[in-house]
């Protein structure tokens, strides 16, 4: 954003306003506002030539310096418009990688319930199968032993039952 002073038409339009003006007294007449006309003329001969040095000197080194303000200001914000662009997306990245690892750390979490889940089934089957082993080989051994007893009792009842049975007869039975 450079200016570009045009001193030559600023100075021409100076010049038509001083040479247009009335003159201004006091109202009593003693002072008089206006120059005459020859010193009018060395004051804007002076005017003419101190405008390009303080052109060159002073208008053009601080327009250059507030257009470099204004450059350096916006520069600022166009960065600091990018950066937030940056720290906006570096944000979302960040959102979508936290997303991300809670999703697997769910599923994760659900396979390992799962795991869990098919152990104790497991070890539940392998409980209940033994308990049903050990069950059934309970049952054969009080058979067994029932099968048992009964054959000792017969042979125990056998010759009481003879007796009886020949004590109430009254004779021997075979």
């Amino acid at each position: 954003m450079h200016r570009d002073p045009r001193p030559g038409l600023l100075a021409a339009a100076l010049a038509v306003l001083l040479l247009t003006a009335r003159t201004a007294s006091a109202a009593e007449g003693g002072i008089v506002l206006w120059p005459d006309p020859p010193m009018l003329v060395i004051m804007m001969a002076l005017f003419a030539l101190l405008l390009a040095p303080l052109n060159r000197l002073l208008f053009r080194p601080l327009l250059r310096a507030l257009d470099l303000r204004v450059e350096r200001t916006q520069g600022t914000r166009e960065r600091a418009e990018k950066l937030a662009a940056s720290a906006d997306e570096i944000l979302a990245r960040y959102e979508q990688a936290v997303r991300d690892v809670r999703a697997e750390a769910e599923q994760t979490r659900r396979m390992e319930i799962a795991s869990a889940r098919g152990e104790t089934s497991a070890r539940t089957a392998k409980a209940r199968a033994e308990a049903e082993r050990e069950i059934e080989r309970a049952r054969r051994e009080v058979a067994a032993a029932l099968a048992d007893a009964r054959t000792r009792q017969r042979a125990a009842v056998e010759p009481l039952a003879r007796e009886a049975a020949s004590r109430v007869l009254g004779r021997v039975v075979s």
